[in-house]
């Protein structure tokens, strides 16, 4: 059997899971009376409702005689190490661009990594069904991203196909009247080399694990791609891991048809298999076996740039939802987590209660404490702040992004002048002529902390901001966060609607009549720049006297939803987030009115 291994890499959005539908779909994955859920690869159920793969997965078509080991990958930049690590995996990889969009921050970031890895691409424009599609000027700016990446000849060469992945349709020219992604499966078997060989050849099988699943009956699984000779299972291995190395023997293995995991006694070189039954295995380790075991070199992704304090939950209300409480918990969940997922890092702090994890940016943080939440975790995050370096000579460096900001041209003032605060400096505008402005800027990353949900209303939900890591530069000072204070809870109770509608006019609530209070929790934000402690839980006095305005009805704004991104946007130095498996606040470090100051900063 011939194989062909291919990734497909996209930005955010693209259309690179629903492709991956259509594949399996025409391939006969799914018996004809298999009920299938749209984007079947999104298994996670964050996934599926924020409509966003998170992390890389594996399947497997028949064409022919060949079979295509596809994986989809996420499109999102904070997720770019789980993109990095299985193109080892590949010889080649499915660029998908917007014909509208064209290509945005994260094309930009998979397609540099697909060509240092020397991949193969073929640039597929996908939804050129669209009203505003503009294919040939978007294959233009595909081909000045190749150049602006440095591509020489051979790679500008790549094959372009034009799809409707909805629709399950792919066509070598516009005009071409295909109904059906063969084009596309035909250019992958012409086009995609054969499985090369090992970077480190040896005479009998190697596989480099480069992600990892796990069965409920056989336990952990390392998922990674075969080379140089068959793996049968049972078969007398090397298990070369970060201190050492020990002899093993995978108990068994596993291949992929469509979604299903099959249980085979010998694979073939070329092929993505699993391995159960080796003890402590982990991303980056290498099994191999034959006369003389080689390892092959382990996975490195881009360092972390965002790091947030995890700790214990010490609120007055803790203890109430959630299951999972203590330090030494949470430590193990992240223990685990950085067995699969290489772009985290997790250090030790001066507390035994409190952890500082680092990664990509605040999506990949809030993915992970959303996951730990749904888990039964109660636990206590610091506001994120970006790593810095510093340099030989002395110098304090800072990671910087390239933001690219789509929003309607009316609104264009309004983000040039904020951006300005945020320290960012303009490196294109270019205005489409129907109503809509393109803005690139390069930024301090820790300028894009709170600025997204600022973006959201100054454009009036019609902004479509992306941001992608653009290396290190000077540190530029200090910068302003958040323009107003805090509303902070005096006391401990339950907010009221008559103290509510009478503190309507000092600020944004956060809370409904009802919520649970305590000292120090922040219930909404000032409409000044200081802080104000003020008393929620305020009930009308009750007397024998009918006041004038005892029948007026209390008509109370609603208040702001807390989400986890909007309270990482949200909180200033001296705040934290309160997350439980039922509820998300916000709160003062120091919870005693008394011993904390209204002035910000203080």
């Amino acid at each position: 059997m011939s194989f062909r291994n291919i990734a497909i890499i996209a930005h955010v959005d693209h259309g690179k899971t629903t492709l991956v539908d259509a594949m399996l779909r025409q391939c006969n994955v799914f018996a004809a009376h298999e009920a299938v859920d749209d984007r079947v690869m999104d298994s996670m159920d964050l996934e599926r409702e924020r409509g966003i793969t998170i992390a890389s997965k594996n399947t497997a078509v028949f064409y022919g005689d060949t079979k295509i080991n596809i994986l989809d990958t996420p499109g999102h930049a904070d997720f770019g190490g789980e993109v990095e690590r299985v193109l080892s995996m590949v010889e080649g990889a499915i660029l998908l661009v917007d014909a509208s969009e064209g290509p945005l921050p994260q094309t930009r970031f998979v397609l540099r990594k697909a060509m240092e890895a020397g991949l193969t691409i073929l640039v597929c424009l996908n939804k050129i069904d669209r009203g505003d599609a503009r294919p040939a000027e978007v294959l233009d700016e595909v081909y000045d991203l190749f150049i602006d990446l440095g591509a020489d000849e051979h790679q500008l060469e790549f094959p372009v196909l034009y799809a409707v992945a909805r629709d399950g349709r792919a066509m070598t020219a516009l005009d071409d009247p295909s109904d059906s992604l063969k084009p596309l499966l035909d250019a992958i078997v012409e086009h995609v080399p054969p499985p090369k060989p090992s970077p480190v050849p040896i005479d009998g099988p190697q596989v480099l694990v480069t992600n990892l699943a796990y069965d409920s009956y056989v336990g952990r699984l390392a998922i990674g791609r075969l080379f140089n000779a068959p793996l049968k299972r049972n078969q007398a291995v090397v298990h070369f891991h970060a201190e050492g190395q020990r002899n093993t023997r995978p108990q068994l293995v596993y291949t992929w048809r469509g979604l299903k995991r099959i249980e085979v006694t010998e694979a073939e070189p070329g092929d993505i298999v699993a391995i159960a039954g080796v003890e402590d295995i982990t991303v980056g380790d290498t099994v191999a076996g034959g006369e003389a075991p080689l390892a092959l070199p382990r996975v490195r992704v881009d360092e972390p740039t965002i790091g947030m304090t995890f700790t214990i939950n010490s609120s007055p209300l803790s203890g109430r939802d959630g299951k999972q409480l203590t330090a030494r918990q949470i430590r193990d969940r992240l223990d685990r987590e950085l067995l699969s997922n290489v772009s985290l890092r997790v250090e030790e702090t001066a507390s035994r209660e409190a952890f500082k994890v680092f990664g990509r940016g605040e999506l990949q943080l809030a993915i992970l404490v959303e996951q730990m939440r749904r888990e039964g975790f109660e636990l206590t995050l610091s506001r994120p702040e970006v790593v810095k370096k510093e340099t030989d000579d002395g110098r304090t460096l800072e990671p910087y992004e390239q933001v690219v900001m789509d929003v309607p041209e009316e609104h264009t003032g309004a983000i040039t002048q904020r951006m300005a605060d945020r320290r960012g400096s303009m490196v294109d505008l270019a205005n489409d002529g129907a109503g809509r402005t393109r803005i690139t800027y390069r930024i301090p990353a820790r300028g894009l902390i709170g600025f997204r949900s600022e973006f959201l209303t100054l454009t009036r939900g019609l902004g479509v901001i992306n941001a992608l890591f653009d290396g290190w530069d000077e540190d530029v000072g200090a910068m302003l966060h958040r323009a107003n204070g805090a509303l902070a809870a005096d006391r401990t109770g339950k907010a009221t609607a008559y103290a509510i509608y009478n503190l309507q006019p000092r600020g944004e609530m956060f809370v409904k009549p009802g919520d649970e209070v305590y000292e120090g929790m922040v219930v909404g934000e000032h409409i000044r720049e200081n802080d104000l402690n003020v008393d929620i839980t305020k009930a009308k006095q009750l007397t024998n006297f009918r006041s004038a305005g005892a029948d007026e009805k209390l008509v109370l704004v609603p208040p702001r939803q807390i989400t986890l991104e909007r309270a990482m946007d949200f909180i200033d130095e001296d705040e934290l987030i309160e997350v439980t498996p039922t509820a998300i606040r916000i709160r003062k470090r120091v919870l005693a009115t008394n011993q904390r100051s209204v002035k910000r900063g203080a």
